[in-house]
């Protein structure tokens, strides 16, 4: 069995897909692709593709991933290509790699988040940042199915920055742009909750709902305070095993007696 780990995007209107709406467009485009997918056992099989830490519904990203299982090994950049011309634009496959390490889940600590806040002067996104991560704890609310919970969603919450206005804006129209880093904890704090925590401590409100997209996931560098890249193991194990090949075959061939 061959396991292929994949990136995909959710771009333009195609953020406003549920995860369920692109399970089912997943694995339409998985049958168009005639891909040799492995199945599930039991009386109503389904592809085997893990899903991993999916953005919430309205949100943009250019990171989200996934991994199938196929019962027949396929080249990685060739199914990438087949599965990108069966998906809708939006819903983009951009990078594919054969799993050669475990725990793909697991090195998905955090995301790099970019708020895009139409109508917010920078100045007052700035002083709304300041109070943020001074601040020794924001608690916010969320519904959740059992009713209002309350949390503190700053100990998640790793970086918290201001950005300039972005290009495509007319210069007297504000927008203010956050870029901020937050720790896959338990409970969850999503975009939307230091959107809550934003107004709680400094009363930041836009007039009209941010624009979210994510544009990092991956393991936590506690050092340095950066998101690295999760498909880069499996990348440089693929390296190396290519390398030995390579190595073996220029190797000098030792003279025998004369």
């Amino acid at each position: 069995m061959q396991r292929i780990r994949l990136r995909y995007t959710k771009r333009g209107r195609l953020r406003f897909t549920s995860h369920r709406d692109f399970q089912r467009a997943f694995e339409r485009a998985l049958r168009r692709a005639e891909v040799p997918m492995a199945y599930s056992a039991g009386f109503t099989p389904h592809p085997k593709v893990s899903y991993a830490n999916a953005a919430p519904t309205g949100t943009g990203s250019e990171a989200e991933y996934l991994e199938i299982a196929l019962t027949a090994p396929r080249d990685p950049e060739t199914l990438r290509a087949l599965l990108d011309e069966s998906l809708p634009t939006g819903l983009d496959i951009i990078e594919a790699v054969e799993a050669r390490t475990s725990g793909l889940a697991d090195r998905l600590t955090a995301s790099v988040w970019e708020l895009r806040l139409d109508g917010v002067e920078a100045a007052d996104a700035e002083r709304a940042v300041a109070a943020f991560t001074t601040a020794g704890s924001v608690e916010v609310q969320r519904m959740t199915k059992n009713g209002v919970r309350t949390f503190d969603a700053r100990p998640a919450v790793a970086s918290l920055e201001t950005h300039g206005s972005p290009a495509d804006r007319p210069t007297d129209q504000p927008c203010a742009i956050l870029r901020l880093v937050v720790r896959h904890v338990t409970p969850a704090v999503r975009p939307d909750d230091v959107l809550s925590g934003l107004r709680a401590v400094a009363d930041l409100a836009p007039p009209v709902p941010a624009a979210v997209t994510r544009l990092a996931q991956g393991l936590f560098d506690e050092e340095t305070g950066t998101v690295t890249d999760p498909l880069a193991p499996d990348r440089e194990a693929a390296e190396a095993l290519t390398a030995v090949p390579a190595a073996a075959a220029t190797a000098p061939t030792p003279e025998g007696p004369a």
